[in-house]
């Protein structure tokens, strides 16, 4: 035990160094934000994705192969798919387009395509991301409470504490910067243990086969379609449409893409983040299903498979490598999500609604103190525990997809929406997604928030943008 802490303590050490040279660097709100759109393919193709795959890759998803066998993989598949897309058509116009319009944030941008001078698109986005990111945070928080807990009977809120102190910490001092190289490590890092564990322990428990051997046992799906029945089939579409639409309305992914230099190059981070996301969604699903042949009675926490794994058949120095890859998938999406609200913060609330002549230096210390503030509130929600960590996380993926997610695809691609469409659209939304879960357990409709969320999402904009419509907008060229 006493490596796996060093292990840990070493890790965080050069976490804190990261931040503390980054802080020398930070000059104003704007590089505070987005770093000043410096960012190479690398980092920016490492960074979108380590910022997206947080305690969800190692705890939430396996768990969910542990669970359900091959079939659940369709979440994977789904993900896959909307974030090729998301990478082909959304992150070079949106690169292009937020620079002619000179905006830092999602919230920014939408006022500014959509022509709004009242204050109230940037007000209703800006909530809508407080509201879903300090959910999805909190989950972060669990997974690093239950995480301590678990490797050193430390107790879960001193755990929590301790995430909130770690991440919070890093990104006050060094902003996008900081998360941004902090994530290329991580990204490489996370890669290197996810991939190793599941080739290491196929070769020690008798390959592939003796595998799905003993998922066939548990009664367990083996193949990706286990039959072609409109039921199947219906549920593939649901679990891969109910991950995959999402992409579209992630601030945290989509201000990676305003964020990188050059636009002629997003083509290579496109590839290199896709292989990288395959690459690591394929290692987890074999953690869950080694999980099912290790352990065939089952476990009480079937979010602590990764874990379990690894304490049981890992040496001590590659167990605590292991504890800090999951800590830092986990606390690098909290740092980005963290990022992302103090920006809403910052800009779209304190300058825009509060104090229009905000100097630079004034927005990086609000900023600053919102990274605090979001903080305080998310620990609050992880105190309780209210749902595992895989739940949490779709609700608020949902939530923030549902909201944005069509917005993004038709300021992009369409001229027929102005700022009372785009703030019907972003209302209907995270308000369906909100309630979804109350309406899908009431009538047993298994459907994901996402689904319904993005279609009243769309339907919203079109239809109110129509009736109130003036004078079209022009489509941006990009």
């Amino acid at each position: 035990m006493a490596l796996e802490l060093t292990t840990l303590c070493v890790y965080f050490a050069v976490l804190i160094l990261v931040a503390c040279l980054s802080y020398k660097k930070q000059q104003s709100g704007a590089d505070f934000i987005l770093g000043e759109r410096s960012a190479n393919f690398w980092l920016t193709a490492l960074s979108a994705q380590a910022s997206d795959m947080g305690s969800w890759l190692f705890l939430g998803y396996p768990a969910l192969i542990f669970g359900g066998g091959v079939f659940a993989a369709w979440a994977a598949i789904g993900l896959t798919a909307g974030m090729f897309f998301n990478w082909h058509f959304i992150a070079p116009r949106l690169r292009k387009i937020t620079e002619q319009l000179g905006s830092l944030t999602l919230n920014a941008y939408f006022e500014a395509r959509c022509k709004d001078t009242t204050g109230s698109l940037r007000l209703i986005s800006g909530l809508m991301s407080v509201l879903f990111f300090t959910i999805y945070i909190s989950s972060g928080l669990i997974a690093t409470g239950v995480l301590l807990e678990s490797l050193f009977d430390l107790n879960y809120h001193v755990g929590i504490s301790f995430g909130l102190l770690l991440v919070v910490g890093y990104v006050f001092m060094g902003g996008y910067r900081t998360v941004a190289w902090i994530d290329l490590f991580q990204g490489f890092f996370t890669l290197g243990v996810i991939v190793c564990i599941p080739l290491y322990l196929l070769n020690q428990i008798g390959g592939i086969d003796f595998v799905m051997q003993q998922v066939a046992v548990k009664n367990l799906t083996t193949t990706l379609l286990p039959d072609y029945s409109k039921t199947t089939l219906l549920k593939i579409l649901m679990t891969a449409a109910g991950w995959g639409l999402g992409y579209f309305g992630q601030p945290h992914i989509l201000t990676k893409f305003m964020g990188i230099q050059k636009t002629s190059e997003m083509w290579k981070a496109k590839y290199l983040g896709i292989s990288w996301l395959i690459v690591t969604l394929s290692a987890a699903t074999f953690v869950g299903l080694i999980g099912i042949a290790l352990f065939q009675e089952g476990l009480a926490d079937p979010q602590q498979v990764i874990l379990s794994i690894v304490q049981s058949t890992l040496a001590p120095l590659f167990a605590g490598l292991t504890f800090c890859a999951i800590l830092a998938a986990t606390t690098n999406v909290m740092a980005a999500h963290i990022l992302i609200v103090a920006s809403n913060l910052s800009e779209d609330f304190y300058k825009r609604l509060f104090h229009k002549n905000a100097s630079s230096q004034e927005i990086l210390w609000v900023s600053r103190l919102s990274v605090i503030l979001v903080g305080l509130a998310s620990a609050a929600i992880a105190y309780f525990k209210p749902s595992t960590i895989y739940h949490l996380v779709l609700y608020a993926w949902s939530g923030l997809g549902a909201s944005f997610g069509p917005l993004v695809l038709l300021s992009l691609y369409s001229k027929n929406i102005n700022a009372q469409g785009a703030f019907a659209g972003i209302f209907a939304g995270g308000l369906t997604t909100a309630l979804w879960p109350y309406i899908d357990q009431r009538y047993s409709l298994d459907i994901a928030p996402i689904i319904p969320g993005f279609l009243f999402g769309l339907l919203a904009i079109q239809i109110i943008s129509k009736l109130t419509r003036k004078n079209p907008l022009a489509l941006l060229k990009a």
